[in-house]
């Protein structure tokens, strides 16, 4: 689509004149871009029939669920697990890696993926920052808020022993 530049924004005779309906915050004050579609979407959508896919029986949905369960407990149980959230943030670094989590966005990094991890306990206040750091030299920092300050030192140690077992076993 061209752009034009002066005072006419009259289409040429060779042109034909394209409308395009308006959409965003000045005319749907619940439009969120890129999280919600403008409100005629979702009525166009609403309106249209869904076609009935069969639903899985609860019994069968939780047979199918539990062995994965098991078995991501079984290998968790297997070494030591680093874990620290507080209302808005959580890291988890186990055997297979280390898994960020802040509000509703989350990243996760295998072993072979992080090149350092590095973390940092402030002076004054209650964050905890970890930064994850992979080849690429991009980072990846979280901050949690502790409910104390005595938890620093039993996190690093926690943090430690994961990165002992796993980190030091991937890059040898």
């Amino acid at each position: 689509m061209e752009q034009r530049t002066g005072a006419s924004s009259k289409p040429s005779k060779s042109e034909p004149l394209k409308s395009e309906p308006v959409t965003g915050a000045g005319f749907d004050p619940a439009f969120i871009p890129g999280l919600t579609a403008p409100a005629k979407e979702q009525a166009a959508t609403a309106a249209e029939p869904q076609a009935a896919e069969p639903e899985p029986e609860p019994e069968d949905a939780q047979a199918s669920a539990q062995p994965e369960e098991t078995e991501e407990d079984e290998g968790a149980a297997d070494g030591p697990v680093f874990e620290a959230s507080d209302r808005r943030a959580r890291i988890v670094a186990d055997r297979k890696g280390v898994r960020l989590r802040l509000d509703e966005e989350s990243c996760e990094f295998g072993w072979d993926e992080i090149a350092a991890v590095e973390t940092e306990s402030p002076r004054f206040g209650k964050r905890y920052t970890i930064t994850v750091h992979t080849p690429d030299r991009r980072w990846y920092p979280i901050e949690i808020e502790a409910t104390a300050k005595s938890l620093f030192k039993e996190w690093d140690e926690q943090l430690d022993a994961v990165l002992d077992a796993y980190f030091e076993e991937e890059s040898a």
